[in-house]
């Protein structure tokens, strides 16, 4: 929808705040979800508020903004605890027994990372989105979350899990239709009990694994990948040209839950710094772009962000709507 149509406006001669439908019920959504944990600080929400309220705000969102829904990230809390080594994208295409080893521990933990449900975290900002505080996000998640909960105008750093691509002709299949051929192949595979990885992956046993017998291209027998970057796979330049004009449309970014390990991510911050835009961090833990941040607030994305836009939204936030092409001008 067109931020035009979700601006609000305080009503003359009083506090009232009139928000489109749309938003107030994305707002009891979110309201409804929302998990009370370790409180950031009033004055830090209010230097968040006061800082990003008149600006126009691009989202860098890293796994962080997923743990909520139950899918673990790579450099969280708890990642010692289960470190693993992701497939590299050159022992992929490779090596067959690594593309075993993918998709019998994809099948497994493919069914619980398809069936996660957007957070506070998602849902705040495809409100804030809605209501023109938020021009768009650039995610390095694969998991399509913000898609669920409302948001628009997205660049997928990494791609989506939700598609398969054929590395022979192109071809793409939902990954729903290759899981129903992978368990045809595999019979009683579903059965497999596993702990949950980042990225929809599962750890299994070598042993179980060697028996698994991987699908191929229905088109042309080729071999499939999830449309989705590796470690080791750069991102496609297409995407990185979106994510740039994206980027370009604002002047604040606001990153979430993301160390900003890979540079993929890491680069946006640096130009951000370059440009002497505005950077806000939301993290738990430190991230590798904290030196260049003007505001760096640590807690949890779905509480930080929900009580940002109960700011951002409350009486006293005013956004004013007055470009005809639905662009908002914003207040400097």
């Amino acid at each position: 929808m067109s931020p035009c149509v979700a601006a609000y406006e305080l009503q003359s001669g009083g506090d009232q705040c009139t928000i489109p439908i749309e938003v107030r019920i994305a707002l009891n959504d979110l309201n409804r979800q929302l998990i009370t944990y370790e409180s950031v600080s009033e004055a830090q929400l209010g230097q968040l508020t006061d800082a990003l309220r008149h600006r126009r705000v691009v989202a860098l969102t890293g796994a962080g903004c997923s743990t909520e829904s139950g899918i673990p990230d790579y450099r969280g809390p708890g990642t010692r605890r289960r470190a693993r080594n992701p497939v590299q994208y050159r022992e992929f295409v490779s090596d067959a027994m690594a593309r075993k080893r993918y998709w019998a521990r994809s099948v497994v933990g493919w069914p619980r990372l398809s069936q996660a449900l957007p957070n506070a975290a998602h849902r705040a900002l495809a409100v804030m989105e809605q209501s023109g505080i938020v021009r768009g996000l650039i995610t390095q998640n694969v998991d399509r979350l913000h898609h669920a909960a409302g948001s628009n105008h997205i660049v997928e750093l990494h791609g989506a899990l939700a598609e398969v691509r054929c590395l022979t002709c192109g071809a793409i299949e939902p990954r729903d239709s290759v899981q129903k051929r992978l368990l045809a192949l595999n019979p009683g595979w579903h059965e497999q009990r596993a702990e949950l990885a980042p990225d929809g992956d599962a750890e299994l046993p070598t042993e179980s694994i060697e028996r698994f017998r991987v699908a191929a291209c229905q088109a042309c027998a080729g071999i499939l990948k999830p449309d989705v970057v590796f470690f080791g796979e750069s991102v496609p330049r297409e995407v990185v040209v979106d994510a740039w004009r994206l980027f370009d449309e604002g002047d604040a970014l606001l990153v979430i839950g993301s160390s900003l390990a890979v540079f993929s991510g890491y680069r946006f911050v640096r130009r951000a710094a370059e440009r002497n835009m505005f950077l806000a961090i939301v993290n738990i833990g430190p991230t590798r772009g904290d030196s260049l941040a003007h505001l760096r607030v640590s807690g949890r994305a779905g509480e930080v962000l929900s009580r940002l836009v109960e700011r951002c939204l409350g009486p006293g936030c005013r956004i004013d709507f007055g470009d005809r092409s639905g662009n908002p001008v914003v207040p400097r």
